[in-house]
């Protein structure tokens, strides 16, 4: 009986695993013709919305689809099982399938991993450029901000440039 658990155990872990990891394969797309036929997930499929069909992630999983030929990328949502044709290993919409600039080819390469919008980047993507501030004090009560020291100054120097 313990044997039985332990090879149970495995395999769980074995396909949680294989979930988590980044898949390679090729992608083809709905038809518009299958806009509003129910999925599997039971909601109506549109063309343009941004969902897809994966045979083993849950409904409702955000995976991120990246087109390497050209390196655009898509987040969509699993609402339908599939595709069934051998070698493919995602069915797009109409939408995410024009994101990924695949329309003219029907079927491309992918790579196809989870999404998890939660998750904090350990660094940002961009650097982001913000002001630095000066901040004055009040030393006394017939002191000015700096910041209006400065604006006057500024002031009286556009004025002196306006008279010459």
């Amino acid at each position: 009986m313990s044997y039985k658990r332990h090879i149970v155990f495995i395999a769980i872990l074995l396909g949680l695993a294989a979930l988590a990891q980044v898949q390679s394969g090729k992608a083809s797309y709905y038809s518009k013709s299958f806009s509003g036929r129910q999925t599997a997930s039971g909601e109506r499929l549109h063309h343009d919305s941004l969902t897809c069909a994966h045979r083993t992630y849950p409904f409702g999983t955000l995976l991120k689809v990246t087109n390497p030929a050209n390196g655009k990328e898509v987040i969509v949502r699993v609402t339908d099982r599939g595709p069934y044709v051998k070698g493919r290993i995602i069915d797009l919409s109409v939408r995410a399938a024009r994101e990924l600039g695949i329309i003219a080819q029907g079927i491309a390469p992918v790579t196809v991993e989870r999404y998890d919008p939660t998750a904090v980047p350990f660094r940002p993507e961009d650097f982001i450029d913000l002001p630095e501030f000066d901040i004055g004090t009040n030393e006394g009560a017939d002191t000015k901000p700096i910041w209006m020291e400065l604006r006057d100054q500024y002031k009286k120097k556009q004025q002196e440039e306006t008279k010459k």
